[in-house]
């Protein structure tokens, strides 16, 4: 709507200024034509310069788009064509005008000037060509030079308080609309919380009490029994899925960084790796961290911890790294594991392949996957980072943290 306005006011401005030449040119070429003794020649030497002017001003204005940002060819030929008009009839001083016209509403003082400029010219030229001033012809042209002037300083106040408030109105139009893309934000992060909530209480609490009902019956079975086994077996889902559905909770609701930021998040989810499988995790961070996104930083932990979820369910690692680089201007992670490997052209179909994937691309970064049979699986992504960072993370120093595997 706004920028409906804004192109109507140009339109019309336009449509205005092309009037305004059009009006003060055909004013002016009749009071050439006025002697009594005009001959053909003599007319058609005062309409000739005038419809070279026309031609000139409509193409240079009007066919090329001129009248926002008149080019300097326009104003060089309309200023000779002018003094030409002028030479041969003084009447033709008034054109000047017209030529300046697509100036008139963008530098109001330097029109005001010219306008008076254009009235001390006339009286000039009545004094030398008459030898007097009229009175009342003087009186006239001051009235009218004060006229012009004050209706071309008012014209170009309107305009620039157009201006302004058309300002006023853009910087409005962004600040709703960061206000609705903050509000969004806050609608989705709610709602992961509310899933979270929900998850862990029913879904995680559901598979923690089978876990220990099935617990408590095993110790009621003989030993090797077949039925103890059954159990067994039982148990050893419900606590498979009870892992799943805590992670379900963490990756709907990175609650890492409530309370900290990406490096310090990285460093608890490697921790809790470590402790719940006995793997030996090394978290480095080198470089110094700077401030992201909270959206860009929750992307990002979602692609660890997918990462570090496929080391510890698919990969059977020993050790697994995560480094952290802060590059200046690019962000690095690099998850890596020494585990089985897989050949990558014939697991990149895999969902949370896919899924990281699209979750690095939407932040305008790379993912890669580099792995192969019995070799291991290293996971680098790359994301930018801001112009100036800051440091984000006081308590984060350059270094290699070392997760001990839980004894």
């Amino acid at each position: 709507m706004a920028l409906q306005q804004a192109w109507d006011r140009q339109r019309w401005k336009t449509i205005g200024q092309h009037a305004f030449f059009v009006t003060v040119l055909a004013l002016s070429v009749p009071g050439a034509l006025a002697g009594a003794n005009m001959t053909t020649g003599a007319a058609l030497s005062r309409i000739g310069p005038a419809v070279g002017l026309a031609l000139w001003y409509a193409y240079w204005i009007a066919l090329r788009g001129g009248a926002d940002r008149p080019p300097l060819p326009y104003l060089v030929g309309a200023l000779s064509a002018w003094a030409v008009m002028t030479v041969v009839d003084p009447a033709f001083l008034p054109v000047a005008m017209a030529v300046l016209s697509p100036y008139l509403l963008r530098w109001a003082w330097w029109s005001a000037g010219g306008v008076l400029v254009l009235g001390a010219a006339w009286s000039w030229q009545s004094l030398t060509t008459d030898g007097s001033v009229d009175v009342r012809a003087l009186t006239g042209c001051v009235l009218g030079t004060a006229v012009a002037v004050t209706i071309t300083c008012y014209v170009a106040t309107l305009d620039h308080e157009s201006h302004k408030r058309q300002r006023l109105l853009d910087e409005l139009t962004a600040t709703q609309a960061e206000r609705a893309a903050a509000e969004r934000q806050a609608g989705t992060l709610a709602e992961r919380q509310r899933l979270a909530r929900e998850v862990h209480d029913t879904l995680t609490q559901g598979f923690a009490s089978i876990a220990m009902l099935l617990d408590a019956a095993r110790d009621d079975l003989p030993p090797d029994s077949p039925a103890a086994r059954r159990v067994e077996h039982a148990m050893r889902t419900a606590r498979d899925n009870l892992a799943e559905s805590r992670r379900l909770v963490h990756a709907l609701r990175p609650a890492p960084l409530d309370r900290t930021h990406l490096a310090e998040a990285v460093r608890e989810l490697t921790a809790r790796l470590a402790e719940e499988t006995g793997t030996e995790v090394y978290t480095v961070v080198t470089g110094r961290p700077a401030a992201l996104p909270p959206s860009t930083e929750g992307e990002l932990l979602r692609v660890v911890q997918e990462a570090l979820t496929n080391a510890r369910r698919h990969a059977r690692a020993m050790s697994v790294s995560v480094t952290l680089s802060y590059l200046g201007d690019v962000l690095a992670i690099d998850i890596q594991d020494d585990g089985t490997g897989f050949a990558p052209v014939a697991r990149h179909t895999g969902v949370g392949l896919i899924t990281m994937r699209e979750r690095i691309a939407a932040l305008h970064g790379t993912f890669a996957v580099e792995s192969s049979p019995r070799e291991g699986t290293t996971v680098a992504v790359t994301v930018p980072l801001p112009v100036e960072p800051s440091a984000s993370d006081p308590s984060a120093v350059s270094g290699t943290e070392r997760m001990a595997p839980a004894s």
